[in-house]
């Protein structure tokens, strides 16, 4: 367990609240998403104009996760939370950061009315499987894609 855990809004839906954060977030979703531009504040900016927001889970000033996540309504689950982004600092892995907000988002969903929360996970990440189901997040659907270009 990471001792000081707290979690920071960093950006609400159509606002960035915390830019210093969301520069130190950079590296860690770097470890999900890999491939991001190299204008990474200026693609979560979209992002957070699009609605999305961001959190990140913080030791001794240190970024260890981060999650972008966003709250809408839909037609299959009324008041949808949906996880775009849950991702913890490889270092940090298995020391209570996913679960801290994972907590969190189930709060934040809770408090927004939701009755659910949802996210994907790449049909490789196993390790990240294993943490939903001990976390009590059962496989709902398949997701089904197909490249536009």
């Amino acid at each position: 367990m990471v001792a000081e855990l707290a979690v920071i809004r960093v950006a609400t839906a159509r606002a960035v609240l915390e830019p210093d954060w969301l520069t130190r977030a950079e590296p860690v979703h770097r470890a999900l998403r890999p491939d991001l531009p190299a204008d990474y504040a200026g693609l979560m900016r979209d992002i957070v104009d699009d609605g999305g927001e961001v959190a990140v889970a913080v030791s001794a000033a240190e970024v260890l996760g981060v999650t972008v996540f966003r709250c809408y309504r839909n037609t299959s689950s009324g008041l949808h939370f949906y996880v775009d982004d849950l991702v913890t600092a490889p270092r940090a892995r298995s020391r209570g950061v996913g679960k801290t907000l994972l907590d969190w988002l189930m709060n934040e969903a809770q408090t927004r009315g939701a009755s659910r929360l949802r996210l994907d996970s790449a049909t490789h990440r196993f390790d990240a499987h294993r943490f939903y189901h001990r976390e009590g997040m059962h496989i709902a659907c398949f997701h089904f894609s197909r490249d536009l270009v």
